[in-house]
């Protein structure tokens, strides 16, 4: 991590102590947190072979997979396929009221496209994250996350809610935060994977040929 960069933060920390001047803020991952979708990443390898990423693939490969030469095609992962509710949307209801939308942040890996595409799925099933908080990175890489998480710091934020599903995200976020002089609530986001066979099969049908489980 870019401690240079989480030093000045740490600075900026001191003119903020929570215990006496209170902001809080919620962060959130959009993937495998808020929803889940069928959104993929296309790749090209060096010798020319095609594939594609999930989103738990592409948040643990792709900065291995773009050292290495691969190519990558991210017009599909700029929409909400197919998206469901995950497992911390409704605490995310929950938060809304705690410290308002207008303090509540998407940060995903996704690249910044994909920002308006998040903001309608999140605004039609009631969160009303405005668009301008919503944040792709276009990087998965933790420190992108944990750097971006001190920078807030600098802005007065000094009571911080942080959830991911990736557990390497999580662990820098809490690095991080356990440098400065903020609260700060870190949790993982985890996916309950309890499908019948026939859901199963259903997802592998529609996978393969696109043609919807009915």
């Amino acid at each position: 991590m870019q401690l240079q960069k989480l030093g000045r933060a740490a600075n900026k920390a001191n003119a903020y102590s929570w215990s006496k001047n209170p902001k809080g803020i919620s962060v959130l991952d959009f993937d495998d947190t808020l929803a889940t979708t069928k959104s993929l990443v296309r790749y090209t390898t060096p010798d020319g072979k095609s594939g594609t990423l999930n989103a738990e693939q592409y948040a643990s490969k792709y900065q291995d997979m773009l050292d290495k030469g691969y190519e990558f095609d991210f017009s599909e992962f700029n929409k909400v396929v197919k998206g469901k509710l995950a497992p911390l949307f409704q605490k995310a209801l929950k938060l809304q009221k705690k410290f308002g939308p207008e303090n509540m942040f998407v940060l995903t890996a996704r690249p910044p496209q994909a920002a308006k595409a998040i903001f309608d799925f999140l605004n039609a099933n009631g969160l009303n994250i405005p668009m301008k908080n919503i944040t792709g990175l276009a990087n998965s890489t933790a420190e992108a996350k944990a750097l971006w998480m001190a920078d807030k710091v600098g802005e007065g934020y000094n009571d911080f809610y942080f959830a991911d599903d990736a557990l390497q995200n999580v662990n820098a976020v809490e690095l991080a935060m356990s440098q400065l002089d903020v609260k700060s609530q870190v949790q993982q986001a985890k996916v309950k994977y309890s499908k019948t066979v026939d859901q199963v099969m259903d997802d592998i049908i529609f996978d393969r040929t696109g043609i919807e489980p009915y």
